[in-house]
């Protein structure tokens, strides 16, 4: 359905417009979208026109009509109706695929399909926005004009989705970010290079400890490794080769050449080389909070989700053959207990499995497959089959989370490497007394703490539960008069453990809880005359409101049950 009302929106803008140069119009996991070159530049105030046109089509019924040519008469087609940018995704088609095109009444398309049998079988549809997007996303490359929309079955599921997407614009972590002065990416300074404020510093120092306290309780040791290292270092993993263009500028130091490091394996792999390993060591288990640069282009850094110095929340595992599968099942338990104690409970699994060109023998890829597999199977994880999605030096899992508006971002991944070992020549001696080559597995948890920064944010729309929110508890003295003792009470939450903070401006109390709320505090403690007297605090909850009043002993007791990590 979502193909299909692709073609039609794209059969639509043909018939409204001269000139039009098609590229391609896929569908997406909430809608479909279609790339266009065109002679004038569209906004939304076209879209009902367009959509006037769209169901038009539909209420002629026409048939979607697949048809083959050979690769002369596909050529000579697309160029005798101009269709450069089709003429260029035609060459990119294999020379032993079939070529398929599909006509929709006037309209015919470059496509592999599906699509439904009829217009008449689409229902709802609704265009929401027009964005750039340069052809093969390269950015000297003509810049097109997407348009993007939605289908369903019902005008009913489209406003739904027209909710959704309204919520998610409120939940935006870059508009959040700044309102809450959490982050910033300057300008000055360059794009996705995020400058973390004091509010945002003091979560990430939260969720930095409690993820170092989770590595050591399951048995990792930790590492630091340098932000820039030798070229050979880059060759050798292959990164120079294959990475490169996301690589940052080389730099010389004493006639050297050195790359900031994009990845922290090389790092980590020198820690494991730099004496002889015995069987008996096995597993041993890295991690590294590592910052790292990669070069991203400018028309995709977006705020926290797509940045160009992150820092990874990485580690290695270094294990013996018969070791992996323990090893896998303990790592996506942990992944699992790491990922619901931020609040994420619905995770899905992508298992993707050696692709055609890949290193390693048969027998290898088949061992890690099913090691990966059974650990899935293991924790009761609903995963699918991305048959041929793994690196060509490994298979790997892909551990994807739902957030509260239902969308679904990956962030735990653990890959399997049989390319380092060998291009590093990794060796531990068996319990033969001879050499023989670890298994290596890359494993990170939350992704880049940037990333799962931004996604934090907009699952919780800022109002963290108490155990991460930067100030938990706001102590608002009515008037002067109370300063004292305000200070007092916060004084208390501060050797208690708590992250508290006053608010002793000369304002009405009204206004103070009004700001208290607009930064999402979780606890407001008013305290007037009458609180001073019976040494007690007026608690307004952000969830809530009043909760009357309370001994302060009674309120640690109160914070300190919430304030638990939900594991």
């Amino acid at each position: 359905m979502r193909h299909s009302m692709a073609h039609v929106m794209a059969a639509a803008v043909c018939k409204l417009y001269d000139d039009v140069k098609l590229d391609i119009g896929p569908a997406t996991a909430d809608g479909f979208y279609y790339d266009f070159d065109l002679p004038v530049r569209l906004t939304p105030e076209e879209f009902p026109a367009i959509e006037v046109e769209m169901s038009r089509i539909i209420k002629e019924d026409v048939p979607f009509e697949r048809f083959e040519l050979s690769r002369t008469d596909a050529e000579k087609q697309l160029e005798e109706s101009g269709q450069t940018y089709k003429l260029e995704r035609l060459a990119e088609i294999p020379e032993d695929e079939t070529l398929t095109f599909y006509r929709c009444g006037d309209f015919v398309d470059l496509c592999r399909g599906p699509h439904v049998e009829r217009t008449g079988q689409l229902k709802a549809f609704k265009l929401i926005s027009v964005a750039g997007s340069y052809f093969h996303g390269i950015e000297t490359n003509p810049m097109l004009q997407r348009i993007y929309g939605l289908t369903a079955n019902s005008p009913k599921e489209i406003r739904a989705e027209l909710q959704k997407i309204e919520e998610a614009k409120k939940r935006d972590h870059r508009k959040i970010g700044k309102q809450l002065d959490l982050f910033s990416i300057e300008d000055d300074v360059g794009p996705g290079l995020v400058h973390w404020h004091p509010k945002g510093a003091r979560i990430r120092s939260v969720i930095e400890d409690f993820w170092r306290k989770r590595h050591y309780d399951s048995g990792y040791e930790l590492l630091y490794s340098p932000h820039i290292g030798q070229a050979h270092l880059w060759e050798t993993s292959g990164h120079l080769d294959f990475y490169r263009e996301s690589m940052y500028a080389s730099m010389d130091i004493d006639g050297v050449e050195y790359f900031l490091r994009p990845m922290n394996c090389p790092f980590h792999i020198q820690v494991y080389k730099s004496q002889k390993r015995s069987y008996r060591e096995l597993p041993l288990l890295w991690a590294e909070l590592g910052t790292v640069y990669r070069y991203e282009k400018s028309g995709v850094v977006q705020g926290l989700l797509r940045v160009r110095g992150f820092t990874q929340d990485d580690a290695h595992i270094f294990c013996a053959p018969e070791q992996v599968e323990g090893e896998i099942r303990k790592v996506v338990t942990f992944a699992l207990g790491m990922l619901r104690a931020f609040g994420f409970e619905d995770v899905t699994a992508y298992l993707s499995t050696r692709p055609e060109k890949a290193v390693g023998d048969d027998a290898r890829w088949e061992q890690a497959t099913q090691s990966l597999e059974s650990a899935l199977k293991a924790e009761g994880i609903e995963y699918e089959v991305d048959a041929g999605g793994g690196a060509f030096y490994g298979p790997k899992i892909d551990l994807k989370i739902k957030d509260a508006l239902g969308r679904e971002w990956q962030l735990s991944t653990v890959q399997f490497d049989f390319n380092l070992p060998e291009r590093f020549d990794l060796t531990y001696v068996g319990s033969d007394g001879k050499e023989q080559r670890p298994y290596m597995v890359h494993r990170a948890l939350l992704g880049s703490l940037e990333r799962f920064f931004g996604i934090l944010i907009e699952h919780y729309a800022g109002a963290f539960p108490l155990w991460l929110a930067p100030e938990q508890v706001r102590v608002l003295p009515v008037t002067d008069n109370q300063n004292t003792y305000a200070d007092k009470v916060y004084a208390m939450l501060k050797e208690a453990g708590f992250r508290p903070g006053v608010d002793s401006r000369s304002e009405r109390v009204g206004a103070k809880i009004r700001l208290a709320q607009t930064e999402k505090i979780p606890y407001m403690l008013i305290v007037g005359p009458k609180e001073v007297e019976e040494g007690t605090v007026s608690v307004r909850a952000r969830i809530g409101g009043d909760q009357g009043a309370m001994r302060i002993e009674d309120l640690l007791s109160r914070l300190n049950g919430e304030n638990q990590i939900n594991t």
